[in-house]
This record gives structure tokens, sequence and C-alpha cells, in this order.
């Protein structure tokens, strides 16, 4: 069930659906593409991750979702103009089936949005009601026998949690008096909460990172994760900083721009929900060069992100990034990126495999925060006063000794002594 049925949304919907028909490849998803090595690099096992967990099949899945504008998946997607005709023809049929229910929406939290498909209630409560209620008939009118919510909406405006966030009693009590520091995304959590629906959330604003949530999230035994898919260049980020760490070359400067020119581009013109934006897209250098730990390489690091409306781009996201660094006796270097990116190709796989390892992580009995899904985030989840794991390949290697340690095989820790006793 997905709140937002947009660019990202119907991208995804399409795909799979294509991928059903055997239309289509879902290049990018790890839980469709990758493989998992179990025992010793010896054995020669390395089973699909689809064959490995019990993943939900493709043919089991039904995508629902709420929106604040009426397009059914098919309109939503040619408006969107990520996927061309030849994909979306065929399965035409199929998306306009998909249609949206209306969408809590304040627009206080999301400014450049005016919703014309929307619902009203007298309070923020009886929003949760009527979310909740649409969560049971979705399921009761599909036959699902379970179900996952993934945020694939615009980013709200940057907030920090406050009083009414502190508790399941004053979260509650701050719905009913329609505090307004509880956001539209903020409903939609707390209603799969209460249904007991894992949820997550891929923007980066303040969503179900809480202690409400993450208390309610225990009391339910739902599990959540977020926030912030990472898709684009703070993907590269995760992957190149890691390296220049590890042959600890300094960096004295990081330029990221991007220009988009897709809705998520025209939401994030506004100042406020820019700043969710780039406290998300910051944050991780930060953690994954450790400057307090390496003053001389990275203390005195200049790290500045830009984002640009430019609606003549559309989906088709570019990203510049320029790297001033230095080596050996302190001479100095550069490196320059130019990713021409598409954002909903990119962030697709991410929603897939999300639907489908929370589903898993559900039936396992995983509760609150799952930070072995940190792979997947530009500002991963963790549990109070522990920091995030932003390289990406370290969050790799938890992810998949997660999956082995949930079917019962041995972690790999990749020591290896063991081939040369």
């Amino acid at each position: 069930m997905l709140p937002g049925l947009g660019a990202v949304a119907t991208t995804t919907i399409a795909g799979v659906l294509l991928a059903r028909r055997g239309l289509g490849t879902l290049f990018g998803s790890v839980t469709q593409l990758d493989t998992i090595r179990l025992g010793k690099r010896t054995d020669n096992r390395t089973p699909p991750i689809r064959a490995f967990l019990p993943l939900a099949s493709l043919d089991d899945l039904v995508f629902g979702g709420w929106d604040i504008f009426p397009e059914d998946a098919h309109e939503a997607a040619l408006h969107a103009k990520v996927l061309e005709h030849q994909h979306l023809d065929p399965i035409r049929d199929e998306l306009a089936r998909v249609r949206p229910m209306r969408g809590v929406f304040y627009p206080e939290y999301v400014k450049r949005l005016v919703g014309t498909h929307v619902k009203s209630g007298p309070s923020k409560a009886a929003m949760v009601e009527q979310l909740r209620e649409d969560v049971r008939s979705f399921v009761r009118d599909n036959g699902c026998a379970r179900a996952v919510g993934v945020w694939c909406g615009s980013t709200e405006v940057h907030s920090s949690p406050s009083a009414v966030h502190a508790s399941i009693g004053a979260f509650e009590e701050g719905l009913a008096k329609s505090d307004p520091h509880i956001s539209n995304a903020q409903m939609y959590a707390w209603a799969f909460l209460k249904e007991r629906v894992p949820f997550v959330n891929g923007a980066p604003h303040l969503g179900v990172d809480f202690p409400a949530a993450e208390l309610l999230a225990r009391e339910t035994g739902v599990a959540i994760a977020g926030k912030d898919f990472k898709t684009g260049q703070t993907l590269l980020k995760t992957v190149i900083a890691p390296g220049l760490k590890a042959r600890m070359l300094g960096v004295r400067g990081w330029f990221s721009t991007n220009i988009l020119g897709n809705r998520d581009g025209e939401v994030l013109d506004d100042p406020g929900s820019f700043r969710s934006k780039e406290i998300s897209k910051k944050g991780a250098l930060d953690y994954i060069f450790k400057p307090q730990e390496h003053q001389d390489l990275y203390g005195d690091l200049f790290h500045k992100v830009r984002i640009e409306y430019y609606p003549p781009r559309g989906d088709a996201k570019e990203g510049w990034d320029n790297i001033d660094l230095f080596g050996w006796l302190g001479y100095p270097m550069q490196l320059k990126i130019n990713f021409l990116c598409r954002d909903s190709i990119l962030a697709a796989p991410v929603v897939l495999d999300l639907a489908l390892l929370m589903d898993v992580a559900q039936r396992a009995g995983f509760s609150g925060t799952q930070e072995w899904l940190s792979f997947y985030f530009k500002s991963p989840m963790t549990a109070p006063g522990l920091y995030p794991e932003h390289d990406l390949f370290i969050q790799l290697m938890k992810m998949k000794n997660t999956m082995r340690w949930m079917m019962g095989q041995e972690l790999i820790t990749h020591l290896g002594n063991e081939y040369y006793d």
C-alpha cells in the first residue's frame, strides 16, 4: 500500500506487472537478481535471495494507495513521463484499475502542491481512523493475507520531534487536538501501526522516527524502517567516500548539486521541504569520514548540497559532484562526477525490495526499527543513541548477515584464515 501514487509508485507497479508477463527485467532489485553466499567460498553455495528467503511471489502482490490527485495509476504514469508507451500500453488496463483513495493532506506540510482529492474530517484523529478503514477495506476486498505500507509521497517540511511525539498517549492526545506538529506522513504511519501493518518512510521528513511510533511499533509487534530512499547522488557518495577513507585520502571539499524537474523537484523548491532533504543528503559524509577521529584528513571538510527545480529535465535527474581531495604530502587532486540518472527508475527497485523484506521481517517476528535495511536509506533509523552506518558495503554485509541469521545459516565475517591453516 503506497501513500503517494506518483512517479515512483507507478513506476514500481508497472515494473512488477511487466515482469509478471515476462515483458521486463527488474534490474536494480536485490531481492530479484542478487545471490547470497552460504558457507565457505569453496562450498560454491550461492542461491538467489528470492529462493533463499521466503519472499512473497510477484504474482501474489496487489497494489493500492492514496493520492491527493484523482488520476489512476495509468494516468499518473503518463503524467509522470517516466516510462514509455511500449511499457505502459501492454499493462494499461491493469494500471487503470489501481485507483487512489483520497489522501490525507494538510497543505502546510507540502506547500508547493494543491490537493484536489483529499479527505475531510473534524480532527487528525478522525483522519487516522479513515486511513485505518482504508487499510482494512483494501485487505478485505482484495483477499490479502497481509499488507505493507511504503511512503512514496512528497517530502514534507523539516520538523523535529516535539512533546507530542514523546509517548503513545501524548501522540493520541495530539491527534484528537489536531496538533500542528503532527504531519500528514505521521498520520499514515500511525494508521498502519494501529492496524499492525509494517511501514517504511521513503522520504526524509519526520515520519515514523520518533519515540511514540517506536513505542507503538514495539507494543503492536510491527516492523518500521526509514528514511529517505538512497537512490542517486547519495548512493554514489556512500560508494566513493568509503573508498577514499579506506585509503586514507583527505577531502577538503565536496560540492553536490542536482537538477530535476518532476513533482519531487517542484516540492523541494520550497525551502522547508528542501531543508528536510538537505539534512538527509549531508549526513552520510560526517558518519563515513568521522572527522572527529581524523582531523587532519576531514576536519576542515566543506560540504555543500544544492537541488534546483528545472522542469525541462523531468524525472531524468542530473547530479554533479566536485570533490577536492589530497594525498601523499598534501598534494591536491580532484574528482568530478556527472551522474545522469532517472529518479524513479532507481527508486522503484528499492520500493519493491523494502516491501518484500519488511513482509519477511514481520513474519519473522521482528518489530520496531529494522536497522538491517539501512542499505536502502540516506538517513537510516537506529536505536536511540546509536549512530547510523552509511558505508554501503558495511550496510550490505549487515543486511546479508541478517538474512543468514534469520534463516539459521552461519554468519560470514570474511576473515578467511581457515583457507590457509
